[in-house]
């Protein structure tokens, strides 16, 4: 009897990856986790059924270990948010990856990445998760690229700010990036898409736009939050951006830290909507 396919999931310990080994588990696949602490996935409800590795993605040594009889890798990880060094870290990771995989005889290569308007301009951050897709695609080893918008679920730094937002003040001045249009997508959904992508050979080689079925503003979203809450909130609209000094006021209201919310604020600067709609012809089966 042929042993289920091993699959590689990065970034394990992050929002989108810690919740993608489970549904991995529950589809039948055996899942080796690569993180540079496994410490960090101890006392995980999952962590005795899937095999951890330490290990580095600049270390390419590391990652042609950590692939050793792998069917498929997921590309979850990136550094930290901001940065010129930052990105070319991380675009070194990416290299090291798709050398990697194709040395140790990879079939395919799942990575996640960021739906932005291709023609603004954007961040060093969100950049070079755009150039992380190119240098994986222009390695031997087959990529599909998942790209996702705003990415909602409980714990997500969007709904987050969100709910922390809208709890604490009544009185809001909105800048500019509280109205820009975007496809927010729920958790489950990318989750959705991205097991699905290894039944579904169509999507082998291809950059894959997903999100929501409601085109919305951030302020839609406080808004439609407060209304769930009976709570009566106010927002004054002004025409500036200023992406820097929003993710510290953001910093200073919520828990969370402003590098996290700063790659948010400057995809916010063009609209984050899906401009093919492929994704609907190959995953008919999944309804947003």
């Amino acid at each position: 009897m042929n042993q289920p396919k091993l699959i590689l999931v990065t970034g394990a310990t992050g929002y989108v990856g810690g919740r993608l080994v489970p549904k991995l588990l529950e589809a039948g696949y055996r899942v080796r986790c690569l993180v540079r602490d496994v410490s960090r996935l101890q006392g995980r409800a999952w962590s005795k059924k899937v095999e951890m590795v330490a290990g580095d993605a600049l270390n390419l040594d590391e990652l042609a270990s950590a692939m050793k009889d792998v069917s498929v890798a997921y590309y979850l990880m990136h550094g930290k948010q901001g940065g010129k060094d930052n990105a070319e870290r991380d675009l070194k990771a990416a290299r090291n990856f798709a050398q990697a995989a194709e040395d140790e005889g990879i079939e395919q290569i799942v990575y996640l990445g960021e739906l932005v308007d291709p023609t603004a301009n954007l961040s060093p951050y969100l950049r070079s998760r755009h150039e992380t897709g190119f240098v994986l695609r222009h390695g031997k080893v087959p990529v599909t690229e998942i790209r996702a918008g705003m990415i909602i679920g409980s714990g997500s730094a969007l709904f987050e700010m969100i709910r922390y937002l809208t709890e604490r003040e009544p009185v809001l001045t909105c800048p500019a990036w509280f109205f820009s249009q975007a496809q927010p997508i729920a958790i489950r959904d990318v989750l959705s898409y991205l097991v699905d992508t290894l039944k579904t050979p169509d999507v082998i080689g291809r950059v894959i736009e997903v999100g929501g079925p409601t085109r919305l503003t951030y302020a839609d979203m406080l808004l439609g939050y407060a209304k769930e809450r009976n709570l009566r909130r106010w927002l004054i609209r002004t025409p500036f951006y200023a992406p820097r000094l929003s993710a510290y006021w953001v910093h200073m209201l919520t828990p969370i830290h402003w590098r996290v919310v700063a790659p948010l604020i400057e995809g916010l600067s063009a609209e984050l909507i899906v401009r093919d709609e492929t994704a609907k012809k190959l995953f008919p089966h999944i309804q947003p």
